[in-house]
Formats: C-alpha cells, sequence, structure tokens
C-alpha cells in the first residue's frame, strides 16, 4: 500500500514502574523484572498534526496504566524509511519486539518470527478478514498480522462527466469511449495511468484482475506473461495510450502521488484510487463518484486489495508480553480508532461490521465491499520484492510507442521465475 509519508520521531511512553507488579487483568508479569517492549511502527499522516506517534501515544499510554510491569517504546518512521530501518535494526542483530511495516516474508523464512498464533490469542487470530489472513501466511503458517487496508475503485470527476455527457462507464470500452469525449472537451487526463516507479504494481494488478488475469497463476508461480494479461496491456497501449488518452505525461513517468494531485487539481477524468483521495479530492472541492473498475464485459468480479503488516521478532523472548500487548492492538476499539482516523479499513471481522452499519463511515462502505472479493499481492513469497521492483522499473515500457506488452511480461515472467527458483534453494 502506498502511503502519505510524515516525518520520522520516536515516542517513548514510560509508565510508574513496580518490581513486583502483576499485569493488571490479564494474568501477564513481566517475569523476574519489569519488560520494555519496542516497537517499530510506519507513519500515516500527512502532517504532524495526524502522525502516527500521536495514535501510538495514546495507545501506549491507555495500555500502560493498566499494565504497570510493562513499558512500550514506539518508534514511528515515515514509510520512506521504516522498512529500511527495521532491515538496519534485524541486521545488526537488534530486532525490535514488533514492527509495523509493508514486507514480512524474507523475516518469515529466516525464521526471525514468531508465527500468529504465539502472540494473538484465538478470538483476535480468528476475527482476522479471512483474505487479509490468508495474505500473511508462508507455507501455511501465519506470520503477518494485517493491521491496515485497502481496496481500489475507479474514481471519476462528476463535474467533467456532466459537461461531456457521459455516465461512469462498467466496461473496457465505455472507459475508452468516456476518455475520448472528455479528451474532446479538453481534459489533461481523460484517464490517468500512473505506471510510474512509484507505485506501478498497484495500478498494473487493478488492470491485470479487470482482465481475467494477474501475477500468479498457480500456488507457486507467476504468471505475468499469460494471455490474459497480455492482452490487457496490449488494449492498454492500443486503446488509451495509442489514442493520447492518458495525458501529457507518459505513463512509466507517472507517479501515483502526482495522479491524486491531478484528480484533486480537477484535472483528471477517471483514475484508480483508494480511500484517502476521497479526502484529498473534497478538500479541493472537487466532486467525484466511484464505482468498481470496469472489466471487458462489466465491473471487475475481483478487486486489488493491500494490507501492511504486524510482525512479532523472536529476538527478545517476549513473545507472552507481546501477545498481551497486540490483543489490546486489536481490540474493536482499537482497530475502529486507527481506521477511522486515516481512512482505512478494519483488518477484523468485528471491526468492519461495525463500520459498515454505522452512518459515520458511509463514505467507505463501497472500499469495505470490495474487500471480501479483493486479492492481495502475493506478499507470502519471499521473491515478490524482487518482482514488485522490476515491475515498476519495466512495466511503462509495455505501452510506449514501439513498446511490446508480450516482450515486457515476458521479460517480467522470466525475472519472476528466476527469483522464485533462487528463494527456494
Amino acid at each position: 500500500m502506498r502511503r502519505r509519508a510524515g516525518k520520522s520521531g520516536t515516542i517513548a511512553v514510560v509508565a510508574a514502574l513496580s518490581m513486583t507488579a502483576v499485569l493488571a487483568g490479564c494474568g501477564v508479569t513481566g517475569g523476574s523484572g519489569d519488560v520494555t517492549l519496542t516497537l517499530v511502527a510506519a507513519d500515516y499522516g500527512d502532517s504532524a498534526a495526524n502522525s502516527s506517534r500521536k495514535y501510538w501515544d495514546a495507545l501506549v499510554d491507555a495500555y500502560e496504566k493498566d499494565h504497570p510491569g510493562v513499558t512500550v517504546e514506539v518508534t514511528v518512521h515515515s514509510w520512506n524509511d521504516v522498512d529500511r530501518e527495521v532491515k538496519k535494526l534485524v541486521d545488526a542483530g537488534k530486532a525490535p519486539d514488533m514492527a509495523q511495516i509493508g514486507a514480512y516474508a524474507d523475516y518469515a523464512d529466516e525464521d526471525l518470527l514468531h508465527p500468529a498464533g504465539d502472540v494473538l490469542s484465538i478470538p483476535v487470530q480468528a476475527d482476522f478478514v479471512p483474505q487479509l489472513a490468508d495474505a500473511g501466511e508462508v507455507r501455511g503458517v501465519q506470520y503477518g498480522m494485517p493491521f491496515a487496508s485497502s481496496t481500489r475503485l475507479l474514481f471519476y470527476n462528476k463535474t467533467l462527466f456532466a459537461e461531456a455527457g457521459i455516465s461512469a462507464p462498467t466496461t473496457w470500452a465505455e472507459l475508452a469511449k468516456d476518455a475520448e469525449a472528455l479528451k474532446a472537451d479538453g481534459v489533461k487526463y481523460p484517464y490517468a495511468l500512473p505506471l510510474g516507479p512509484e507505485e506501478a504494481q498497484a495500478e498494473t494488478m487493478q488492470w491485470l484482475l479487470s482482465g481475467g488475469g494477474g501475477y500468479t497463476g498457480t500456488a507457486t508461480g507467476y504468471s505475468l506473461d499469460s494471455t490474459e494479461n497480455v492482452h490487457t496491456f496490449t488494449w492498454l497501449k492500443n486503446e488509451l495510450v495509442g489514442k493520447g488518452l492518458t495525458g501529457p505525461v507518459a505513463p512509466g513517468r507517472l507517479n501515483r502521488a502526482d495522479a491524486f494531485a491531478a484528480f484533486a487539481a480537477g484535472q483528471v477524468g477517471m483514475l484508480n484510487g483508494h480511500p484517502s483521495l476521497m479526502k484529498t479530492a473534497a478538500k479541493k472541492g472537487v466532486k467525484f463518484g466511484m464505482v468498481p473498475m470496469p472489466g471487458l464485459d462489466g465491473p471487475t468480479k475481483v478487486s486489488m486489495g493491500v494490507a501492511d503488516w504486524m510482525t512479532a521478532f523472536k529476538r527478545n523472548g517476549h513473545a507472552e508480553q507481546i501477545k498481551d500487548f497486540l490483543n489490546f492492538v486489536y481490540s474493536e476499539e482499537n482497530v475502529l480508532d486507527f481506521s477511522r482516523e486515516y481512512d482505512l479499513l478494519p483488518v477484523t471481522n468485528s471491526a468492519s461490521q461495525t463500520m459498515t452499519a454505522a452512518s459515520r463511515d458511509a463514505d467507505l462502505k463501497p472500499f469495505l465491499d470490495q474487500l471480501p472479493v479483493s486479492e492481495l499481492y502475493p506478499v507470502g513469497r519471499t521473491s515478490w520484492a524482487a518482482v514488485s521492483a522490476e515491475v515498476k522499473k519495466r512495466i511503462g515500457q509495455a505501452v510506449q510507442p514501439g513498446g511490446s506488452p508480450a516482450g515486457v511480461l515476458g521479460q517480467l515472467q522470466t525475472t519472476a521465475t528466476t527469483t522464485e527458483s533462487g528463494t527456494r534453494d
């Protein structure tokens, strides 16, 4: 998930310590002495006013009041830095007790993580949304605990659509026709296609799914060069990019953040977006609608889902204390507070049901409806990080003038197959 980056910072909220205190109501003690848990977390805020530091500050303060034998120290980094900073700690033999990051498979493969079942109660682990829990598994064991999630919908500018006399598309053919009408009206980006290096893997996956394909065709293999995927990118190249319907910036150089900014500026007719775009566009006064991604013959039946992960490292031997803290983190109240603060989808069934029924969360309901039919990146494969990086680097070439969708996807498939084979050796 591409997230809004904030400034790095550290929170250390220290409760009054008691050498003999029993952790209230939980049956967990600090052992022979008091325990300090360390957590490295990502910042979902877009300013100091809503930095994740404030969220963790309040949560840790509430936890420590009832657990006088435990101190929780939370370090918060921007999404530009957090994965790298955690890797530095792990490589230096100083892994934190917990890390809330973008990937987990490499650490699980190296046997550095507790299985989720060791650091969550049975009811808490069972409460995860099934698609998200399954995506957190490596070889059938869950190591990645979903912490935040989102899905994608097609956003469209209602004002521009009304001026062009068109309605929201449900098929690729309708999308292309709408884009032609928007172009005729002088819209700068009839359809914004961000295949730049920032988050090309997301736009790519959404289009692959809409064409009946995807990144993986089997439980163990990639299918980047499948017939469906080649057809999808051939259509994009010929029917959108080749006809000048994706705007003045080549898709391979257009990043997601720039596309979102252009939508908020009223320069984009349509684009794929996640929940945070609602607030950004509304602040700029853009009137927008949201519909499922169009497919070949109708709305896409499978949406793209994205999740970020909580992990628990073995190094410090604090499994019991981690379990008690994470059970608190994943309470319905705390999951709802986080999701509402950052316009993200809850990762538990209980919080999802509450949000679905609450009128205050009505704007997120279309995204919630997509979650049960969503497909996530193959994050449980240790090869995915390398494959994703190659997609970001190359996929824009598939739709550029003279580009070959079959050739680029074939190259990506070769890279994916080689990388996957290497991770098994």
